[in-house]
This record gives C-alpha cells, structure tokens and sequence, in this order.
C-alpha cells in the first residue's frame, strides 16, 4: 500500500511540473512560432474597431493592428487566427490560454492590470452617452430617477463607472455589444454608456441617435492596450518593441484612415483617438 502511495504521489508530482511548464510557456514567443499561428481576440461585433463584414471576414480598427503584429511576428499577415471575445471574456481568455493576445478594444486600468500585462498604448478613449434624438441626455443628473435604465455592457469601463460612481442610476446589462445596442433601438434605456469612439461611431451609422457634446466625454481620460498573460514579459516585450519602435510614427494613422475616417468622416480630429510610438500627449 506504501509503494501505491508513493507511486501516485510521484504521478501526481509529474503531472503538476507538466502543468506548470506548459503554463509558463503558454503564449509564449517559442510556442506561437512553433505553432505558425498567433490567436488574438477580438470583438466580432463592435464596428468600426472589430467586426464581421459580409463576407465573413473580420475587419476593423484592432483587426488591422492584429494583422501587422502576423505580419512581423510570423511573416505572415494571414496567420491570426481571430478569437471572438465577449468583454467580460477578456481576462479569463488569457488566462485561460485561449489566447495570446487581447486586442478587444482593452482600456488599461488599475485593476485590470493586477491581472494581466498591458503593452503600450494604442488609441485614447473616455466614456460617453448616445440616447434617441427624440428624448436626448444631456447629463447624467437626467438618469438620476429615470424610469428607463442606463444600458450597459458587462465588464466595461462603463459598467464599472457607473456601479462605483453612480450606484442611484439603474443599469441594464448585456453581454454582447449587439444586445446592447439592439435594446437601446427598442426603448429598454434611456441611454447607452461605452467607449465615446464607439458611441460615436454607432450613433453616425444609426440615425435618429445622438451624442450630446455634454456627455460625449465623460471621466479620466484613458488609453486601450494590448495585453497578455500575466508574467508573458517575453511577448510583452515584443509588443513594446513593436508599438514603440518597429511600427514607427504613421502606422495607427494609416490604420485609422483606413478603417474609422470612413465612418468618423471630417467630425472626428484622428490625433483625439490615435496614439503613436505608444506616447500620450
């Protein structure tokens, strides 16, 4: 019974080594080049940063992005493979080793870099309000008693001002950005709260919606980063390298002018969204 023992004991001791190595690995520069495909998630229906077209071909701000970090990583802008991720999906996806890196329109903050490694910068965003025309907000005082809720998406920046900085205002939350806003066109809010790049967006393609410029900006002015796994220094040390020398000063412009100018038009200064070399003004 004593050999048994000493035999699981030891299996089990191999087993958690096992584990501990691939986890270690995971992600890492060697195994993406060994495998010949990096996985990056992304957001499947967040237009214009990440999306399907028609065809089935995912396009889109961070598509662009992910495509170019193929390209330099592997030689190959075709050798992504796109990982679908919901946003409150983002963390638990690296942690998980589901991906390699997140580029789901990831605002950096505090808490969430506890958990996982952000690279440097790539866009600059606040929150903002988009609300029908025909009954506008105009500040967030109006949602204060509100018969309609504030609509929201779990595990945004947006949720997490508004539960710790406006606990009186109601929220409905959904999952999916499409849910979201689906439920904004059939009067279940009173308002959408997101990123102001993507409520601005949405409202230019969906008339008959606004952004009012009082709530068009709203809290502390952050930044949206690739991550990584936890500890992953080596491809976050890639990346930095990428972002601060490689790409050089024009990339995220031609990236912009190439997937947002054709929504944003003239209304939008691309210097107010684009970050370059990973320096913030």
């Amino acid at each position: 019974m004593k050999k048994f023992m000493l035999m699981v004991l030891a299996c089990a001791a191999t087993v958690s080594a096992a584990f501990a190595i691939g986890k270690s690995e995971a992600g890492s520069l060697a195994q993406i080049r060994k495998a010949g495909v990096v996985r990056i998630g992304v957001f499947s229906d967040k237009k214009p940063f990440g999306y399907v077209d028609e065809k089935g071909e995912y396009q889109g701000y961070d598509v662009y992005f992910a495509r170019r970090i193929a390209r330099d990583l592997l030689g190959d802008e075709k050798k992504v493979q796109f990982v679908p991720l919901e946003a409150a999906a983002r963390v638990a996806s690296l942690e998980s080793n589901k991906v390699d890196i997140v580029l789901a329109n990831f605002t950096k903050t505090e808490e969430r870099a506890k958990l996982v490694d952000f690279a440097l910068p790539y866009m600059k965003v606040k929150l903002g309000l988009v609300s029908p025309d025909a009954a506008p907000i105009t500040s967030i005082d109006q949602l204060t008693g509100n018969p309609l809720p504030l609509i929201v998406n779990k595990g945004t920046t947006a949720e997490i001002y508004f539960r710790e900085k406006h606990p009186e205002i109601t929220l409905l939350a959904f999952d999916q950005n499409t849910e979201a806003f689906n439920a904004l066109k059939d009067g279940r809010g009173a308002a959408l709260a997101h990123d102001n790049t993507e409520v601005f967006a949405w409202a230019i393609m969906n008339p008959g919606f606004t952004v009012p410029n009082e709530v068009g900006s709203i809290g502390s002015a952050d930044t949206i980063n690739p991550a990584v796994r936890k500890g992953n220094k080596e491809l976050l040390d890639w990346l930095n390298d990428e972002i601060g020398n490689k790409l050089g000063n024009s990339f995220f412009h031609e990236n912009y002018q190439a997937t947002l100018a054709p929504i944003y038009g003239s209304a939008v200064d691309p210097d107010a969204v684009v970050v370059e070399r990973g320096l913030v003004n």
